[in-house]
């Protein structure tokens, strides 16, 4: 699976990375999210598929 993030979309609500920190990284700058890697390791596969239906403004995009 793939995931990313659309930025123009990411409001910093910050549950991605509360669900799946070893899966998304917050800006310093202004809390937005970034996928740590395109591809997702099988092992994180559950919790960033919560992560994004999680997602208030549904800004995580994924990818089989």
């Amino acid at each position: 699976m793939k995931v990313w993030v659309d930025p123009e979309r990411c409001q910093g609500h910050t549950l991605c990375a509360m669900i799946a920190p070893d899966s998304f990284r917050l800006s310093d700058i202004d809390g937005s999210s970034s996928a740590v890697s395109e591809v997702v390791p099988d092992d994180q596969v559950d919790l960033v598929r919560e992560a994004a239906q999680s997602c208030p403004e549904q800004a995580i995009i994924l990818r089989d």
